[in-house]
């Protein structure tokens, strides 16, 4: 679900342009399925509104960071939603996906040889776990 703000002189937060309606992601689910939600007080002190261009480099930022941060836990021998193989292939396909958009249309938010990397160690991992 988005907002959209009713001021149109407003700057994206991504981007900086000042054309067109600005959005923020407010609720919905991250990569994993657990519900996300930027509209709690204690999360959303200082609320940034981001172009269509921009709000859809967040989402895929948050995916990176999410998959990002399960990985590091199952790095770390902790339990994390990338455990099994399924998932280790959907983070996998996720992150070719997102590294395929950046290499159309780069971005600001978000840097392609982070993803690049992470996909990297991922698809090691799921080497590992296979072999």
């Amino acid at each position: 679900m988005t907002e959209q703000a009713n001021a149109f002189s407003a700057k994206c937060d991504g981007c900086g342009a000042g054309t067109g309606p600005l959005m923020k992601l407010s609720m919905g689910r991250d990569f994993f399925g657990r519900a996300y939600d930027r509209l709690s007080p204690s999360a959303d002190q200082s609320p940034k509104w981001y172009c269509e261009s921009c709000s859809m480099h967040k989402n895929l930022q948050r995916d990176f960071r999410d998959i990002k941060a399960e990985f590091d836990k199952l790095s770390s021998g902790q339990s994390s939603d990338l455990s099994g193989p399924e998932q280790l292939q959907r983070a996998q396909l996720r992150l070719r996906e997102i590294s395929t958009i950046l290499g159309q249309s780069g971005s600001k938010l978000l840097n392609a040889a982070d993803v690049s990397a992470l996909l990297g160690r991922l698809q090691t991992q799921a080497a590992a776990t296979a072999g």
